[in-house]
């Protein structure tokens, strides 16, 4: 089922038919979530064309920032050449949390109990009857 499988199903990885498309492509790397980085042939403007084939789902929030530069064409080598290593503030990658439960929710939001802080001034809330 996997040749099958990767033939129809494009939101799960690279379709058999992209495999085919990175013939004669150069691998240029890995990010640290397993995303493979590939560059080869040209577009009509003349620039290098560059893919990303994602490790599991594809979802673009998935590309760590320094390859997003990368596939933008923002550095011309590849980010372990280009960039500084990184310090030891920076927060290592997180997925999208939104509609999850790590997903951020202010306080008054419904999951949170639905109260908020009460509203200054002159403020008056519109009711049906009135």
């Amino acid at each position: 089922m996997g040749i099958l499988k990767s033939s129809f199903t494009w939101w799960e990885g690279a379709t058999f038919g992209t495999w085919l498309g990175l013939r004669g492509k150069s691998k240029v790397g890995e990010d640290s979530l397993g995303n493979i980085y590939y560059q080869g042939g040209t577009d009509p403007n003349g620039i290098t064309r560059r893919w990303v084939i994602y490790k599991g789902a594809n979802d673009a929030s998935r590309v760590a920032p320094e390859w997003f530069s990368w596939l933008h064409h923002q550095i011309d080598e590849s980010p372990d050449q280009a960039l500084p290593a990184p310090r030891a503030w920076e927060k290592p990658w997180e997925p999208n949390h939104t509609g999850s439960e790590l997903a951020y929710r202010p306080p008054g939001a419904l999951e949170q109990g639905g109260h908020r802080a009460r509203a200054t001034g002159d403020y008056e809330a519109w009711a049906p009857d009135a």
